[in-house]
């Protein structure tokens, strides 16, 4: 391991965050802290991963993307943000890209992103 994955790795220990493991396709739910004033309350953002990038280092993000009032809103998350309370996986979706942006241009049925029902999570050992 070369010195600068051990720091990332170090840093990330030291974190102390849980990420579960997701992908493109799964439909997540970020639960972001927000900040009204001098009240602090954690808002839910729940939509489908359309992207993930730099993987699951310390540097990492992913896209979501949702439908709002029939608009179409994505945000971008850092993977290890202070202001994430928690990272839900609410369904796995089945896909053969690493990013959706074709999601895009697509609405209603043709947008639909079939769910897997045989999912299997990674092995703790297999993680790096």
């Amino acid at each position: 391991m070369d010195l600068i994955a051990q720091l990332e790795a170090e840093q990330i220990s030291a974190l102390g965050k849980d990420i579960p493991d997701f992908k493109a396709g799964d439909t997540i739910r970020v639960g972001f802290k927000v900040t009204e004033g001098s009240r602090t309350r954690v808002q839910n953002y729940e939509g489908v991963c359309i992207s993930r990038k730099n993987g699951a280092g310390i540097a990492g993000s992913f896209t979501v993307r949702k439908i709002s009032f029939g608009e179409g809103v994505e945000r971008v998350f850092p993977l290890y943000s202070t202001n994430i309370d928690s990272i839900t996986v609410v369904r796995r979706g089945r896909v053969r890209r690493a990013k959706l942006y074709y999601l895009r241009s697509r609405r209603g049925k043709s947008a639909r992103i079939a769910e897997v029902s045989n999912y299997k999570p990674k092995s703790a050992g297999a993680e790096a």
